[in-house]
């Protein structure tokens, strides 16, 4: 199908709003839009990090999502305790593949599962004292752990629970830092402010630890990657080029990070931000407070990746330049090995992405590497400055979306019906049922990494197996199947 012209782009917002009562059309309005490069400010055409319409299947997350799913939970050897009822931890446990080095349960504890339990008497009567002694127990079973933080779930904030005097009771009696989290779930509007509540219990807790600690032995091309969670291995991927180009990894965060690394940030001469939703508060206080500059990159496909690698070496001397000339020559046929393979296969297919962080802009770059276009893009807890950021990466007259609902989603697809939609774990099945490749775009579909010259390869990979997959002209979505069935019924009977 060729792509929809702007008229037709606008047609289609207005047909899906169709459905809604006035109200609810007036505000979901404001939330699609038509992209348009004159447009400097993405505020002037799309409205974001508003509160979801009560009623409608929005497919974002909480405040404790933000901060104990995505920023704190990577870091592996720290021991996180979801503090309130079990359900919330274990659905947060293990499920964005943040892989990591160490021995769980020894040394790492990335994958368990840790939790005060909530019953009703802790609603009753507090959990302050239950917290105390789990903290405690936790101690004398992983004596090698480096901290814990509290995750703070809903309840905590409902019944006031002093996490933070709890916290500093036990530091001192363990002689380890003990982060409080206030994440309540119901806090903010999106998993978005569970980010930057926990960006500021980093800066507050654990930033400035080492700030007069003489033992560090810098060198003038130290820099830390923030914001990679090393999903199927991506901050391993990137590391590797940093390094190739002669800077020197002194902190990677969150994924397959520590509590050290954490610390040591504060002392590096660049920070790499990888999500700038998640963890744009924290470089911007290590800017103000120790003068650390900060920039973004972006290592999905070549064409990305070499512009990346560019932009970071120009922060530095002649030498870091060359050598990083170096990198990209060196991986320059190996990238055009992979696109001579799967471009032909992928020429002109249509991506629609519906994501969070930041993958909604930054993958738009490999897919175009591989001839791919995507048409539609939209975030599910994105601030403007995401959709600014997102403008000129996307075609003139391509959809833009913020919060999708789930009906908006399915109505939009159905309508577009492009060669593959990226996604999440929640949308999948559906897509699925109805005969349309599908890529679950958090967790990279339990393969990956997509990062980095290597990734790219796995990346082209698996789009080519889903979409070129024989099984989709074979589907038929089961709704369409039973009122087939049952019109032929009907038609018997008549």
């Amino acid at each position: 199908m060729p792509a929809l012209t702007r008229e037709e782009t606008l047609e289609l917002i207005q047909e899906v709003l169709e459905v809604y009562p006035e109200k609810a059309k007036k505000d979901r309005a404001k939330h699609l839009a038509v992209n348009d490069h004159d447009i400097e400010q993405s505020k002037k055409c799309i409205t974001s990090n508003r509160k979801s319409l009560p009623g409608v299947m929005t497919i974002r997350g909480c405040a404790y999502a933000g901060s104990k799913g995505v920023v704190w939970g990577p870091i592996k050897d720290m021991i996180h305790i979801s503090h309130g009822p079990v359900g919330c931890g274990q659905y947060s446990r293990a499920g964005r593949r943040n892989y990591y080095v160490g021995h769980t349960g020894v040394n790492t504890f990335g994958t368990m599962n840790f939790t005060s339990d909530f019953q009703e008497k802790d609603i009753v009567f507090g959990g302050d004292k239950k917290l105390g002694k789990l903290i405690t127990e936790l101690e004398s079973l992983f004596p090698l752990s480096k901290g814990i933080s509290v995750q703070s779930e809903c309840p905590i904030g409902l019944i006031g629970d002093d996490i933070e005097s709890v916290a500093r009771e036990q530091a001192k009696a363990l002689g380890k830092p003990i982060v409080p989290v206030r994440c309540e779930g119901f806090r903010g509007v999106s998993q978005s402010l569970g980010h930057h509540i926990a960006n500021d219990a980093i800066r507050d807790w654990v930033i400035g630890n080492r700030d007069g600690d003489e033992r560090f032995v810098a060198t003038p091309y130290d820099v830390a990657i923030i914001g990679d969670y090393n999903i199927g291995g991506d901050a391993w991927s990137s590391r590797i080029l940093l390094e190739e180009m002669g800077l020197r990894v002194v902190a990677q965060w969150p994924g397959d990070g520590t509590l050290a690394e954490l610390e040591l940030t504060p002392k590096v001469k660049l920070n790499l931000i990888h999500c700038y939703r998640s963890m744009n508060y924290i470089s911007r206080f290590m800017e103000e407070k120790y003068g650390i500059p900060w920039m973004e990159y972006n290592f999905f496909g070549p064409t990305k990746i070499a512009e990346s690698l560019r932009k970071i070496a120009a922060r530095f001397d002649e030498s870091i330049q060359a050598k990083a000339e170096a990198v990209i020559a060196r991986y320059q046929a190996q990238s055009e090995a992979v696109i001579a393979k799967y471009r032909p296969r992928l020429e002109g297919k249509k991506v629609m992405l519906y994501v969070g962080g930041l993958r909604p802009r930054h993958v738009i770059g490999a897919y175009e590497d591989l001839g791919m276009e995507v048409v539609g893009t939209g975030y599910e807890f994105a601030h403007n400055d995401d959709y600014d950021r997102t403008i000129k990466e996307m075609g003139n007259a391509t959809l833009l979306y913020d919060d999708l609902t789930g009906f908006e989603l399915e109505e939009i697809v159905q309508r577009i019906r492009p060669d593959l939609v990226g996604s999440g774990v929640k949308e999948k099945y559906l897509f699925q049922k109805m005969g349309i490749p599908f890529r679950q775009m958090h967790s990279w579909d339990y393969s990956g990494p997509y990062h980095g010259y290597d990734g790219f390869a796995i990346f082209a990979r698996d789009m080519d197996m889903t979409i070129n997959n024989p099984c989709w002209d074979k589907l038929k979505a089961p709704w369409v199947k039973d009122a087939a069935t049952a019109a032929a019924a009907l038609a018997a009977r008549a």
